[in-house]
Order: C-alpha cells, then structure tokens, then sequence
C-alpha cells in the first residue's frame, strides 16, 4: 500500500507549480522537517496505530519527499481533496476514506487544508456525524478562521491538537532563518470571546526548543474548573431533598460525580433544565431542537448529566455515555386483582386434580361396600334355605350390621361419613367388609391430616394475591400500558416478540408517574419504568393516602374511594435489563478518564452501597401488612358460612320434596289411612317387594 501511495504522491508533485502562494515555502521543505519530527515524537512516546492524512493539492508536496522514509512503519490512510469540495457535505469517495481511517482506528491526523473555512467545514461535519475521532491527535496548520466563535465549541470537543504556525526569516538579519510556532487549545480553561492558543514549543533549526511534552493528558487535572451538571430528579440516580426553598441532591450518580471531581479537580454546578418536571429527559422539538436534559447536552450548555440514561443507541447519537456502572430491571408497575377468593377456602386445600382422585375413591369404595354387604347378604339367605340349621344359626340376625351398606345410597353415604372422620353406628360383619373398612380407615386419616394442614396453613398465612406477573398475562388482561416519551413506545413496537409488539399496540405516553400511579391503582393502566423507582412512586403514593385519610377531617367520601383502589404491584419478569450510565456532551474529551474511574467505583462495590443507601428510606417507609392480613377474621370463615348456607339450601329443597310427595302422593293414594298409618306402611312394602 506505501508503494502505491508514493506513485500517487509522485505524479501529482506536477502540479505543484500551480499554486506560487506558498513556492518559498514548498521549495525549504521546512513543513516537512516539521511533520517528520512530529510524528517521532508521537510514535516514540505514544501508541500510534493509524495515521490519517487529509490534505489538497497544495500541501501535497509535502508528502512527495523523504517524509515516509523518515518516520515510523506506521498505517497511513490518506484523503486528498479538492479545494472547491465542500467539506460539510463531502463526496462519496471523501466520505469513504474518511471512514476507513476511522474503521481502522487512526488516533492521529494530520490535517493540511490551505482554506481555512475547508478545514472548520470538516471539523464540523466529523464532530456531527463522527466520522472524526475527537478523542486523536491532530497536527493542523494555524488559521485564524478555525478559532471564530462558532467554533468554539469544536475546541471542547478535541483538545489534542498542535496547531503548526509558520513565520519567515526576517529580513536583513543575517542568521534569521525560518521557524515555527506549536500552539495548542487552553483546555481546560474555557474560550471566552476570544480564542487565544496556549503556546507549547518552538520548532528552529531543525529541533524543539522547550523539549515540551507535545500531546500532555489534558484531562488528569482539571484545575478547578467549573463544570455544568444538569440532572433530573429520578429515583434512584438522583435525589432531590428541598430544604427551605433550595434543593440538596443526593443518590447514585451524584456519589459518583463527586468522587470524579475529586479524582479529576473539577468543581461540579449542578442545575436543572427549564420546565424539567414537564420535560424530563426530552424530546425533538418540530424544529428539530431538543427539550429537558437532553436539549441542554444537546446545545452545549451542560459538560455532564444526571439522570438515570439508559444505554441505547438513541442516547448514545445525542450524548457520550460513560460505562455502565449497573443494570436496572425494567418492567411494570400492574394492579393487583381485587378478585376475593375467601369463599373457596374449603377447596384450596386440594388441587382440582387431587379432589377428582378423592371422588372417584369415594364412589368406587362405596360401591365395593355395597357389593361386599350384597354378596355377605346373599350368604345369609343360601343359610337359610338349608334344611338342616345349627343352633348357632338359631336367633342369627337376617342382616348383622349390612344395613350400613345394604343400599348404594346408605353404602356411599357412609363412605363419605368415615372420610369426615365420623365412626359408623355398628360394626358390619363380614371379614370382607372389616378388612376393607380397616384399610379405608388408614386411607381417611392419612387424607384428613393432609387436608387440616393445608387448611390450617391457609388460615395462617395471607390470603393469596392475584397478580399480573408476566407479559402473557399483561397481553391477555384488559389494562392499558404506558410510561414515559416515544422512544419507550418504539422500543415496544420495533421488538422482534410477538408479545412486547401488543404491548406496543396499546401503549400510551404519559408525562406524570404520580397520575400514572393513580391510573393503576384505578386497575385500568400498567407503568412502565425501572423496579427502583416504581418501588420508589408505590409506597410514596401509599404513604400519602395514608397521612391523607389520618389528617382528613372529613373522611366519609374520601375513605370509600382508598378501599376501593386497588393495591400496586411491580411485575416480577424483567421486560429487559438496561445498562445505566452518566451523561457527556458529544466527543466529550473527559469520557476516556472517567471512564477508567467509574470502573474502579464499580469494582470495589460503592455503586452497590450507595444504591443501598438511596433505597433504604424507601424501603423502611414500605409497610408491612402481611402480619395484619395472617391473622384470623371474619372474612376468611366465608368458606365455612357458605358450606353451612349449601347445607341449609340442600335440606329445605329435600324438605319440600318430601312434602310435595306426601301431600300430592302418598295422601293420595287409595289405601291411605291416617288413622293406620302402620298398615298403610306395611301394605306397600309388601307390595314393593
């Protein structure tokens, strides 16, 4: 590839003649004694990977001498444009070699544009697009057209520089021979009016005057500078405790800005953005401009923000986002089912599956009682047909205690008596019987104790809540979902699962997290946002109705309303875990270094303590009602009064059948005599049988 380029460089040194401006210097080859020892330096005291050259035909002499054979193998990739070519907007093959310096990771340009409005034009469109690593090194030539004010904000954004200024020999003295003036930005002083480069050595006679480090860390020492924060109040990144009219912020984030400061020597001026409870984080204006924190590292008028920013392409196009320093579980904030189950309580005990089981034993064993007493019967009258009869058979009973089990409907009656624990009235005979009985008696007991456990844990404990806790069951429920700005709402609808597009379908924006609580309290609506801070907006929602209903003088109407509510419940699957990092402005040349902070901050655990900190009061606000709820009431007898009213019901429906068959049968009946009521009895059994 370095052959190739030194062709190109050859054939295009004809051209050169052209441009007689800059002859005197072309001709000295000085800028190029410059460049070489510029970039020794670089590749003896820094790591160089890539070097990208941009430059016209006019600087393109430089390039044509010993300058390759004088420095470092190194990568080169080098641009030559057009001096009509735009550069804001530059042409596909600009744009492409552009980006290949970037994709191979150049962290040093050289920068050679004989216009000046060229090379700012540049500059602005690799700081919009990023096509330029702010964070390189950069050799450009002095101009003064690169420091107007509209440019100001360029030198924020990349600090590395040298910028090479040129002076002549003056005439007349003898010795005077050319040199060159290195300069720098006054990072991190800030430009105010007037940008006026900080001088960093003298090139002349071929060496470095000062011996100055050329590319010092500029960002180690901040000297005490003043940094613009602005933050949002969101639990649990940032606290905002007002106290007699000014606002004390604490949380996550804010224990990490101050260690930064400290380790960086910054004093930190933390601010909100205008109308920040409306905004919040921001949205792109219809012209075009941004709102709330986001407006304000969009404008440049915020070094860094506080807010909870999650990691996501669409903040990392706005903003430079340092390392995550946690994740967060992002799901909703559900209403809990006012459904009362009190009434089952007899049931729950037992599975549907395991009271089918019990049935079914209970009618098969009763219909083997009842073939047993049929069959133990039959014998009794095969003995009595002998002709010949023991005195042992004298005075035997026709049907020794198989009355119990004689009929199918007594026989599945006291079946069902032994399972309730109830003995029977007469031992049956029969060993059949006996043995079965015995071993249907183990059956009962072991069934009975299992029974009275569950339910005596189910009094004890609370009574079970129905909740929405996966998105299934969010998709299939009948609430509307939403939370805060559009992109949440895209997140949803762009997903690749079936489920979270519904979610996306019947999502709406809604600014306010308190109305939003309101909203599912009212069972009709779904919060989306971090599990700390819907923790954070239930129980302080929770807490208010309480100090609310104690403080109210006249509870009559607003107390129904609280006991109607329903109770809020954060769903327990994550919709997605979402890294969580600090806010910079874009390129922002402080990343790299806090970066290498906060990775230490993470690693020794304080991101954890402080978030345990933060979550403490919220916690211990959180009151616990389970205790309340396991004690034993009223309410969860239910099960019991309605066991007792389907008894009572059954009875009085069997009490008017047997009425309705005595009135409108029996006393109908040709042979009736009420005066005889034993014959009429016996008369019809004979009949029956």
């Amino acid at each position: 590839m370095l052959r190739i380029l030194i062709l190109f460089v050859i054939t295009s040194t004809l051209q050169v003649e052209s441009f007689p401006i800059l002859k005197d210097l072309h001709e000295r080859k000085d800028l190029e004694f410059v460049l070489i020892d510029l970039l020794n330096v670089l590749t003896r005291d820094y790591e160089v990977t890539c070097i990208a050259i941009i430059c016209d035909e006019v600087y393109l002499n430089v390039f044509g001498g010993p300058l390759f054979k004088r420095t470092a193998s190194v990568p080169y990739v080098m641009t030559v444009v057009e001096d009509y070519e735009d550069l804001l907007s530059p042409n596909f093959v600009t744009l492409e070699s552009l980006r290949a310096a970037r994709k191979e990771g150049c962290n040093v340009y050289v920068i050679l544009l004989a216009n000046g409005l060229q090379a700012s034009r540049l500059l602005r469109f690799g700081d919009r697009y990023r096509i330029l690593d702010t964070r390189a090194k950069y050799i450009m030539l002095h101009d003064f057209r690169l420091f107007r004010s509209e440019l100001h904000y360029i030198w924020r954004r990349i600090v590395n520089i040298i910028f090479v200024k040129y002076h002549k020999k003056i005439l007349g003295v003898s010795k005077s021979r050319p040199w060159f003036e290195l300069s720098t930005v006054p990072f991190p002083n800030p430009i105010k009016g007037v940008f006026v480069p900080r001088r960093v050595d003298i090139w002349k006679n071929e060496n470095f005057y000062y011996k100055r480090p050329l590319f010092a860390d500029k960002t180690s020492n901040l000297n005490g500078e003043v940094l613009n924060v602005v933050y949002l109040d969101h639990v649990p990144s940032v606290v905002v405790v007002k106290n007699n009219g000014s606002n004390k912020i604490g949380g996550v984030e804010v224990e990490i800005l101050h260690t930064l400061a400290e380790k960086m020597n910054f004093k930190p001026k933390p601010y909100q953005a205008i109308n920040a409870e409306l905004h919040k984080w921001g949205q792109k204006q219809p012209n075009g401009s941004f709102s709330g924190l986001l407006g304000e590292m969009v404008n440049g008028r915020a070094d860094v923000a506080l807010g909870n920013l999650q990691y996501t392409p669409y903040h990392l196009e706005l903003t430079d986002l340092s390392i995550p320093y946690t994740s967060q579980c992002w799901t909703f904030l559900t209403p809990e089912a006012l459904t009362d189950n009190s009434w089952k309580t007899l049931i729950l005990p037992f599975k549907l599956y395991m009271w089918i089981a019990v049935l079914l034993v209970l009618l098969i064993t009763g219909t083997i009682f009842y073939g047993l007493a049929k069959n133990h019967m039959n014998l009794q009258e095969y003995k009595k047909l002998r002709p010949i009869q023991t005195k042992d058979d004298e005075g035997i009973d026709a049907k020794p205690g198989l009355y119990l089990f004689g009929e199918i409907i007594n026989s599945i009656l006291y079946t069902y008596g032994m399972l309730l624990v109830v003995s029977l009235p007469r031992l049956p005979t029969g060993w059949s019987i006996r043995l079965l009985t015995g071993w249907y008696w183990l059956y009962c007991i072991l069934l009975v104790v299992s029974y009275r456990a569950s339910m005596t844990a189910i009094l004890a404990n609370p009574a079970p809540r129905v909740t929405i806790d996966t998105l299934r069951e969010l998709v299939d429920s009948k609430v509307t979902c939403g939370g805060w700005g559009t992109q949440s709402k895209k997140f949803f609808q762009e997903s690749l699962d079936e489920n979270t597009q519904k979610i996306g379908d019947k999502f709406e924006t809604i600014d306010d997290p308190m109305k939003a609580a309101n909203k599912v309290a009212q069972g009709v609506y779904a919060y989306y946002a971090n599990s700390d801070f819907l923790k954070y907006i239930s129980v302080t929602r929770k807490n208010s109705l309480k100090d609310s209903k104690g403080n109210s003088t006249n509870t009559t109407d607003f107390a129904p309303k609280i006991d109607s509510q329903r109770n809020l419940h954060i769903m327990s699957d994550c919709v997605v875990n979402i890294p969580i990092s600090i806010g910079f402005h874009k390129n922002s040349p402080l990343k790299p270094l806090a970066d290498v902070y906060m990775w230490r901050v993470v690693e020794v655990g304080l991101v954890e303590k402080w978030l345990n900190d933060v979550m403490h009061p919220i916690h211990s606000l959180e009151t616990n009602e389970d205790e309340l709820k396991a004690l034993m009431n009223l309410k969860k007898l239910y099960g019991a009064f309605i066991a007792l009213a389907i008894g009572y019901t059954l009875s009085a429906l069997c009490l008017a059948g047997e009425l309705t068959h005595w009135h409108f049968i029996v006393k109908r009946d040709p042979s009736f005599d009420k005066y005889a009521l034993h014959l009429y009895y016996r008369n019809k059994n004979k009949k029956d049988y």
